[in-house]
């Protein structure tokens, strides 16, 4: 289990996130859910230990191991995986090799994980990696890459990002792909179509926790507050 315990964290003077308690469990599909600007990709940034986004209060355990002051790399070889909203470019490397991981992988499993992402391997083999990639051909590189890894945790930051909407399913094929191979999935989305298909749902506003459930019961107060709501960053509810 991946534990945050009472996450505080401020910048610049501005409190962001104000005393988050979340339990992610093993093999379980967990979302992230709230509108933009409420603390969400931060807490992603936190979890994965980003030089910039130690908390200022507050404890991260990992199987009741104390991360909290694990750099980015200690927490990626304990197995904590992000993919990134924004994925980067690789100018002069081909996403064969940039799958490869240094040769370590074999052609036939790279194969499969660009199937899996709707990706030719004919075709993008001996693609490169750089700015001739569309947004959405590299955030399927990306994808296959985090697939590969085969991570304990992987954090999705709005996965959907430069996908088209045709392809939001293979999104949660994924991510029940990752799931039955063992990979505890954290999703932070904003999109019902994704987060339906979580086992445990948690609704961040205003950088607190707002509700936690099912996701059906989740999404479904979403839409009777949040949308609802004249400040969806503040709403007028007690905060738990």
């Amino acid at each position: 289990m991946l534990r945050l315990e009472n996450i505080k964290y401020s910048r610049n003077s501005k409190e962001i996130i104000k005393g988050v308690t979340i339990n992610f469990e093993d093999n379980k599909i967990t979302s992230i859910i709230g509108s933009n600007g409420v603390g969400k990709s931060t807490l992603a940034y936190i979890i994965m230990g980003l030089s910039d986004y130690k908390p200022n209060d507050g404890k991260i355990y990992l199987d009741d191991k104390d991360i909290t002051d694990f750099s980015i790399t200690e927490r990626a070889r304990l197995g904590i995986s992000l993919l990134w909203q924004e994925p980067a470019r690789f100018e002069g490397l081909t996403v064969k090799d940039y799958l490869s991981l240094g040769g370590k992988i074999k052609l036939d499993v790279i194969k499969d994980a660009l199937n899996l992402v709707r990706l030719n391997p004919d075709v993008y083999l001996s693609r490169y990696v750089d700015k001739k990639l569309s947004g959405g051909e590299r955030k399927r590189v990306e994808i296959a890459s985090c697939i590969l890894l085969k991570p304990k945790f992987l954090i999705m930051d709005e996965p959907d990002s430069g996908i088209d909407l045709m392809s939001l399913d293979m999104i949660v094929d994924i991510m029940k792909y990752l799931k039955d191979n063992g990979t505890g999935v954290i999703v932070i989305t904003h999109r019902e179509e994704i987060a339906t298909h979580s086992d445990y749902s948690y609704l961040i506003c205003d950088g607190k926790v707002l509700k936690s459930g099912v996701c059906s019961d989740i999404i479904d107060y979403y839409r009777s507050t949040c949308d609802l709501c004249d400040n969806v960053n503040a709403p007028k509810e007690n905060l738990i």
